[in-house]
């Protein structure tokens, strides 16, 4: 299926398993099953309606996404979702509690443990993983981001792309913009290159999030400075 790499949103559409899945495992390697994915499809339709950009900028390989996250807001999953709909592959979401019973169920649905260890599978396999920054209460501030979760993706030398993610405790509508893969200015080695690379990280994810609110900003006051200047 052909994928626009104009910077368009499209719509979360989580497609229900086709007639030829019948005939083959649905479960990857993973845990993921598709099936189950394709029955919460309804669900996923009436709680979000997810719009995506930048979504071309990420590679068909391996590569970690890191999003901000709202309390209570399921974010890494609505993401995960929506984004691999858009790339037409799956996005495993980092977060998964190793508990019964919703441990296998958010297995089934893409989820990953918060462990370095599988984060870096996955990588190394050339899955696209997604980590949430820590919650806070609104979606235009960027958590703390966890320093060993990203020490994945400098071991597996992966890119990292951050998205910013725009919700509302009173509306359907989620917006995720993605970024071009992350680059630091300086390369540092050693036990503290995961640390530098989370508060960059962290710092570049904020930017993100700040700049529809500068814009806006910049189109109210134009017209008084113009009429100022006048």
């Amino acid at each position: 299926m052909a994928r626009s790499t104009a910077a368009s949103a499209t719509v979360l559409r989580i497609a229900s398993p086709t007639a030829a899945d019948a005939g083959r495992l649905v479960v990857d390697e993973w845990g993921r099953d598709a099936r189950l994915i394709g029955a919460l499809a309804p669900f996923a339709h009436l709680r979000w309606a997810v719009s995506v950009t930048g979504a071309e900028l990420v590679a068909r390989t391996g590569a970690l996404i890191i999003v901000n996250t709202r309390r209570f807001a399921l974010t890494p999953i609505a993401a995960a979702w929506a984004i691999g709909d858009q790339l037409d592959r799956p996005v495993r979401f980092v977060g998964r509690p190793d508990v019964v019973p919703f441990g296998p169920l958010l297995r089934r649905s893409g989820g990953l443990l918060a462990q370095p260890a599988e984060i870096a599978g996955a990588l190394r396999a050339g899955e696209l993983v997604l980590i949430g920054a820590d919650s806070t209460s609104t979606s235009g501030h960027a958590g703390r981001i966890d320093a060993a979760l990203v020490g994945a993706a400098i071991s597996e030398k992966v890119p990292v792309h951050l998205a910013a993610v725009t919700s509302s405790m009173t509306s359907r509508n989620v917006n995720v913009r993605i970024s071009a893969p992350l680059r630091s200015n300086r390369q540092r080695r050693g036990p503290l290159a995961e640390v530098e690379l989370a508060e960059t990280a962290r710092r570049r994810l904020q930017e993100l999030l700040d700049e529809p609110v500068a814009a806006h900003l910049t189109a109210q006051l134009t017209p008084i400075v113009t009429g100022v200047r006048r």
